[in-house]
């Protein structure tokens, strides 16, 4: 009996995928594992543009080029003006009319429009803000404001690209496997934002302003690259669609509204993903600092704390998308994510008090562990309530609070931590009494998130008895 090498080859390749890439039996014949990673790549550019403005223009700006951090603090909040447009972009990607019958590829390709323009105005802002070259005749206000407008037209674009790229992704598969394709998107941005810290701390290990310039232009090229790798055909041409969206009635952006929130339990939905993501955002800007200060830990091993936080996150994500796709309700999920992160929050306070770093560092596994499931759960809760052709403005609902809150939260935090330090009195306070003050709102938040959830878990035990 001959021995097929290559079909055996296959089929161990095939074996291997659902094992161990998280999310990978989310694939079908129509829809094969490979095309739904090529769609996934446009999360990878929304991570590294992430990466590209919170981590390493966030430090160039304030230490090499001497902006004002409350200025650059300010840049960075641009991107939230953005956030709340999610809703309206959904919306419009819902009920786009087009010759061709797309309806999602046009935002995409808007976006990565937006993300390439900011990109390729942020070298020319900076170049201004060092003073490198002829550029230091110019005043330094004209590379504030162009750099303020480089970080606008990004997370627009980032924002904009996100939102219709999830919508796209739920289409391409059945409803119940959206908590799989939402749990394998944000894995990616997961990836993204992991390879592109550790490729821009390559670049710039040996800083200039010039290196800086090639990396940010490499950037705006490498986004268009995967944004149209990620779109190319995914979403088919079809005239009679195209014909069908002509002859729909229009529906404005107030009437999708009104449908989405009459479905029972979306207002009250939306208020608990925004009250758990203050609850576990807010820790954010504030966990390095506190090892280093309050538990005496290096930089090394305080940097190693994003990638305990993003590993946590990563188990969440693949937990949530198990019990989702066995059928547990995403709401049930939701609460016990925002419990999940009081005792990681409590963890965390008590190692200041003497428990020591391991339980400072469990306590931080255990709240990423929290933010994944409850990320996953809420996103999933409310693409379920999104009515008939209208996951887009859903997902732009979701991720409009989602996005503000999260912002809004780091910036309260940072801002707090401030106010205490900054108290007058002799002595004044423990180190680690500020952020622990800090940690003790966000337990606050996230039991507030249990407590307004607990009637989301209710009425679906009484539509399942009437039933």
């Amino acid at each position: 009996m001959s021995l097929n090498l290559k079909a055996l080859a296959l089929q161990r390749i095939a074996t291997l995928g659902p094992r161990y890439l998280p999310f990978a039996d989310v694939a079908t014949p129509e829809v094969s594992l490979s095309r739904l990673l090529r769609l996934s790549l446009f999360q990878v550019t929304v991570g590294m543009a992430l990466v590209l403005l919170v981590g390493t223009l966030n430090r160039v700006m304030i230490v090499e080029l001497d902006v004002p951090a409350t200025l650059v603090a300010g840049m960075l909040a641009l991107p939230l003006l953005f956030a709340p447009f999610r809703t309206l972009i959904g919306h419009r990607s819902d009920a786009h009319v087009s010759a061709l019958g797309w309806r999602r590829v046009p935002y995409i390709w808007k976006g990565t429009l937006y993300q390439f323009g900011g990109f390729a105005i942020m070298p020319f802002a900076l170049l201004v803000l060092s003073g490198y070259g002829e550029s230091g005749d110019l005043p330094r206000w004209i590379g504030m404001a162009a750099a303020g407008l480089a970080f606008l037209l990004v997370g627009a674009g980032l924002h904009m690209v996100q939102t219709v790229g999830l919508a796209l992704a739920t289409d391409l598969v059945p409803d119940e496997d959206h908590p799989k394709v939402v749990g394998l998107m944000y894995v990616m941005l997961l990836f993204g934002m992991v390879a592109s810290a550790l490729v821009y701390g390559l670049l710039l290990e040996n800083y200039t302003p010039g290196r800086l310039v090639q990396v940010i232009q490499g950037s705006a090229v490498v986004t268009v690259a995967l944004n149209l790798t990620a779109m190319w055909k995914q979403e088919a041409r079809n005239r009679d669609r195209a014909a069908a969206q002509k002859a729909a009635p229009r529906v404005t952006f107030r009437e999708a509204w009104d449908r989405l929130v009459a479905v029972p339990g979306t207002l009250r939905l939306l208020v608990v993903i925004g009250l758990g993501t203050f609850g576990f955002g807010m820790a954010d800007v504030l966990l390095e600092p506190y090892g280093g200060q309050a538990l005496g830990l290096s930089v090394a091993q305080t940097t190693k704390l994003t990638a305990l936080l993003a590993g946590g996150s990563l188990i969440g994500f693949a937990i949530a998308s198990r019990v989702l796709s066995r059928g547990l309700a995403p709401d049930a999920l939701a609460r016990v994510a925002a419990s999940i992160g009081i005792p990681g929050f409590a963890a965390i306070i008590a190692a200041s008090q003497g428990f020591g770093t391991a339980l400072f560092l469990t306590g931080t596994l255990t709240t990423g562990i929290g933010a994944g499931l409850f990320g996953h759960a809420t996103l999933t809760a409310t693409i379920q309530r999104a009515p008939k052709g209208q996951i887009g403005l859903a997902l732009g609902a979701w991720g409009a609070v989602q996005a503000t809150c999260a912002g809004i939260g780091v910036a309260l935090a940072g801002i707090l931590r401030d106010v205490l330090v900054n108290l007058p009195g002799e002595e004044g306070l423990a180190v680690h009494t500020p952020y622990n003050v800090v940690f003790g709102i966000e337990i606050l938040f996230l039991a507030l998130a249990v407590l307004v959830a607990l009637p989301l878990g209710a009425r679906l035990v009484r539509r399942a008895i009437q039933s």
